[in-house]
């Protein structure tokens, strides 16, 4: 580990990097009044859930698991994106090939103006039949809880305990990773599989790898550079010239 945010963070220069990704975790989110899940105070310390976050229960009762999220989308949109976020959206209009890659359901990136983002667990603001695929629905409460077109409920476009990732936006991530030069994750321990093995995957193709987050995980020797902080104060300081 080889610096953290207690000594002076040196900016980055952009034009020395051609392909950079931002890989982030529930931290980012946390920092915008967003709880984590397994952490503390975590939505699981809360809630089972085998009750609301998995297709068992679901197919058991789908008013409640609707319920559940629609009291999720009430707090994320009561919440609003931080100076991390904005900072990465900014890179993004000033930088030719920038990917944000999110374990985060709660859409603050496309909030803060960032486009091409990649959410490996779905999003809280579309829903899915098995008639049509998915489809965008943001508000605080559902548009429709059962498709118009078959009349089956609709299903959040969520990655649930016991799905598996979508293959497609994991190769998609892959690819992306595999091709970058900087590689910045944030607020993510970085702990569950398959999500776990993408920041090896950058440092084994050779990108400088960093680390944000709010005290160090059980990969930070993976990175090269560890910033111990909140990304809304450190990313500032990385990149001043997106400010």
């Amino acid at each position: 580990m080889e610096s953290d945010s207690r000594v002076d963070i040196l900016p980055l220069r952009l034009n020395d990097y051609e392909k950079i990704v931002f890989f982030t975790g529930a931290g980012m989110s946390e920092e915008s009044g967003i709880p984590t899940y397994r952490g503390k105070g975590g939505i699981w310390k809360q809630y089972n859930y085998k009750n609301y976050a998995c297709q068992s229960a679901f197919e058991q009762n789908p008013e409640d698991v609707l319920d559940f999220h629609e009291t999720r989308r009430r707090m994320a949109i009561s919440c609003q994106p931080h100076s991390g976020h904005k900072v990465i959206s900014r890179i993004e209009r000033v930088h030719p090939t920038v990917s944000v890659i999110t374990q985060n359901i709660d859409g603050m990136h496309q909030r803060s103006g960032s486009k091409n983002v990649i959410e490996l667990h779905g999003s809280l603001w579309r829903v899915r039949c098995t008639c049509n695929g998915s489809r965008e629905d943001f508000g605080e409460t559902y548009k429709h809880r059962k498709c118009p077109d078959c009349g089956k409920w609709l299903r959040p476009d969520i990655i649930w305990f016991e799905d598996e990732l979508n293959s497609h936006v994991y190769t998609r991530s892959t690819n992306i990773i595999s091709d970058s030069d900087l590689f910045i994750s944030i607020g993510t321990s970085a702990v569950v599989y398959p999500a776990a093995g993408l920041p090896l995957s950058a440092k084994m193709h050779g990108a400088r790898c960093i680390e944000i987050n709010i005290d160090y995980t059980e990969g930070s020797a993976l990175y090269h550079d560890n910033f111990i902080g909140k990304a809304g104060e450190i990313l500032p300081q990385l990149f001043p010239d997106a400010l």
